[in-house]
Formats: C-alpha cells, sequence, structure tokens
C-alpha cells in the first residue's frame, strides 16, 4: 500500500516561514519524483515544486521561485518543503505528491501517481 502523509501545516504571519514534511511509504522513494502540490478554495490544484529523488533535481513554479525550497531525504523516505517570505496568497491546501516515471510535475492539475491527505497552510496579512 502506497502511502503518503503530509505535515507542517499551519498558521503563519505574512513574511514568516514553515516547513511541510512528506513521509512515504510503500515505495522506493529513489523511484519516484515528489511533488507539493496546493489547492486554495475554489482553485485547480496547482503543482509548485517538484523533486526527482533519483537525482535531486528540483524544479518551481514561478510563484515560488526563491521562496520556497524543496529537498528530499532518500533514507528515510521523506520530502520537505521550506516555505520563507510566505504570502497570504500562498494560503492552501499543501498535498504531496509521487509519480513513477517522470521528474514531477508543475502547473495546474498535475499528474501524479500518488497522493496525500494534505495539510493547511493559512497565511495572514
Amino acid at each position: 500500500e502506497v502511502q503518503l502523509q503530509a505535515s507542517g501545516g499551519g498558521l503563519v504571519q505574512a513574511g514568516g516561514s514553515l516547513r511541510l514534511s512528506c513521509s512515504a511509504s510503500g515505495i522506493t522513494f529513489g523511484e519516484y519524483a515528489i511533488g507539493w502540490v496546493r489547492q486554495a478554495p475554489g482553485k485547480e490544484r496547482e503543482g509548485v515544486s517538484c523533486i526527482s529523488s533519483a537525482d535531486g533535481s528540483a524544479r518551481y513554479a514561478d510563484s515560488v521561485k526563491g521562496r520556497f525550497t524543496i529537498s528530499s531525504d532518500n533514507a528515510k523516505n521523506t520530502i520537505y518543503l521550506q516555505m520563507n517570505s510566505l504570502k497570504p496568497e500562498d494560503t492552501a491546501v499543501y498535498f504531496c505528491a509521487a509519480d513513477y516515471g517522470s521528474r514531477g510535475y508543475l502547473g495546474v492539475r498535475p499528474p501524479y501517481d500518488y497522493w496525500g491527505q494534505g495539510t493547511q497552510v493559512t497565511v495572514s496579512s
């Protein structure tokens, strides 16, 4: 059984920071790309960052570039999203997701194979 569990969300003021974690089980972590996908109320899911665990290459959506950093600990099957300089528009449910056979996805409706439940991030102004 593949399971992805996101954690670390919470309330933070604009300009603050949070670190999200995603723990994966049921997969060989290094064989998958892992991504972070967010969904604000009334909006489509949007991939904001992804990493290929095999080689560590990371990609970011323009909206978060320079503020968010994705990283992975393959031995622990865990991926992180360090979020700095948070803005109210970052408010969303953040999902971690996994994909086999790709480098991960950015943009709207990323077609990941597996999804976690998500964690709420709320940024106040």
